[in-house]
């Protein structure tokens, strides 16, 4: 795409930050597991970043008045996780965006990284699984052929559910390095 054509659609070389990359990555992209990444991906970051703010809001109104130390520091590890958990679930579709933006879009480069972005979704959901509470569990018996992993992920120490997501964002990662 030329400087002439570039300007004559709605400058679509740009996308203008976060919020632009998903409808200009939508557009540009190919693939058809990428676009569908990009509309279940945004709706996975709208929830994530929307419980994270609800959970800040409720952490900040139970620790009104209470004395600066450990309520400062949970404020701020609350935002350290949050974009640790954003940041893989959005970089798919901001570097599929930034790839078409400088001409260099390939179908294959957005189906593969749609597909480690649906895993990390994935990873999500097992570290969720794994870190439930004892008394939130439910009888694995109605899962039929899946109770046996289900009874396995809920045997698991809750803390080793960070295990699949941190994994999963490395893939992430490792996808994008390869395919560069």
């Amino acid at each position: 795409m030329d400087a002439d054509t570039a300007g004559s659609d709605g400058d679509d070389r740009t996308y203008r930050g976060v919020f632009g990359a998903f409808p200009y990555a939508f557009r540009r992209s190919d693939s058809w597991l990428f676009r569908s990444y990009v509309l279940v991906g945004g709706l996975a970051a709208l929830v994530v970043a929307s419980a994270f703010v609800l959970a800040l809001i409720y952490l900040i109104g139970g620790s009104f008045g209470a004395r600066a130390g450990v309520f400062t520091f949970a404020r701020s590890f609350y935002v350290v996780v949050a974009l640790f958990v954003l940041a893989p679930v959005i970089a798919p579709v901001l570097l599929v965006a930034r790839r078409h933006r400088t001409g260099r879009g390939d179908r294959r480069y957005d189906r593969e990284l749609a597909a480690s972005g649906y895993l990390f979704l994935l990873s999500l959901y097992l570290m969720l699984v794994v870190s439930t509470p004892a008394e939130f569990q439910v009888s694995v018996d109605q899962y039929g052929a899946l109770a046996p992993v289900i009874r396995t992920l809920y045997d698991l120490p809750p803390l080793s559910g960070l295990g699949a997501p941190i994994s999963a964002a490395l893939v992430v990662y490792l996808v994008h390095r390869w395919r560069r």
